[in-house]
């Protein structure tokens, strides 16, 4: 959902945000059926348990947003991309939903109200590749929550030792409305040195095989990679409590080789307004 300060302020050959242009229209595309994803299921658990209102911070498109607001959920999302927000508009006319969006950033996140639960799927801290901005963006989440509410945010640890530093996929998809073929050419590659990941993407779109339009997105660094301890010290450091890690999209303690985990924080009870 964010990049840092350096990223987003001075450079006006691209848009202040990544996820524009062919990889915003190409986003759902690619990604395809999404129903029976497990942290679906999981985060629609926290909201049980943690109450209501919700923020969605990095909804994107409205993967979880809209699902969760069908089922007569009170959330709201958040993103820093405009164009990833008017796809996500456009998916809740479609369905006859009412949905608040906020354009803004993490680490400037300055809503109208708090919350009992707030949701940072997908990695989206990660996106955060300087660590003092990530221990900003977290701030402004725990000024957020009510007292007594939780963060839930997924992890992810990029590289362990032994893994390869480069890696390279593509993949593609149909659009079912217009026939139009979506192709992406991912390559990523890792520092170690630096815990952080580079990455150069290319999007196309084809038509009756032709390629209509073409997007190179170089983001460098893209992402930052965290291991257990790190994302829990991260969270302690914010004033957070009963932090813990699990496993995966499960209830489960993390386990040591986990590489994906979830981790959950409450803001105290007693906790001021640090807003």
């Amino acid at each position: 959902m964010s990049a840092t300060h350096d990223e987003k302020r001075g450079r006006d050959d691209i848009a202040p945000y990544e996820y524009r242009g062919l990889m915003a229209e190409a986003w759902d595309v690619l990604r395809g059926d999404t129903s029976q994803w497990p942290d679906r299921f999981f985060y629609r658990e926290a909201i049980e348990r943690y109450g209501q209102p919700v923020l969605d911070v990095g909804c994107g498109t409205g993967r979880l947003l809209l699902d969760y607001i069908a089922q007569g959920i009170d959330i709201d999302g958040v993103d820093n991309s405009p164009e990833m927000l008017a796809l996500c508009q456009a998916r809740a006319r479609a369905q006859g939903l009412d949905v608040a969006l906020y354009e803004q950033y993490m680490e400037e996140l300055d809503l109208p109200r708090r919350y009992r639960t707030i949701l940072v799927p997908s990695s989206s801290l990660q996106l955060i590749t300087d660590r003092e901005q990530a221990a900003v963006a977290m701030e402004r989440l725990v000024a957020h929550l009510e007292p007594g509410g939780a963060l839930v945010a997924s992890f992810m640890t990029l590289w362990r030792e032994g893994d390869p530093l480069e890696t390279t996929r593509e993949r593609s998809a149909v659009r079912p409305e217009d026939g139009a073929l979506f192709r992406h050419l991912a390559h990523a590659r890792f520092d170690p040195a630096t815990r952080l990941e580079h990455t150069d993407d290319l999007y196309q779109r084809l038509v009756d095989g032709d390629v209509v339009a073409e997007e190179r997105h170089v983001r460098s660094p893209a992402t930052l990679s965290y291991n257990q301890q790190e994302a829990i010290a991260l969270y302690e450091n914010a004033g957070l409590t009963e932090v813990r890690a699990c496993h995966e999209f499960t209830w489960e303690p993390a386990r040591s080789d986990d590489t994906l985990f979830t981790v959950l924080g409450m803001r105290p009870p007693s906790s001021g307004d640090r807003s």
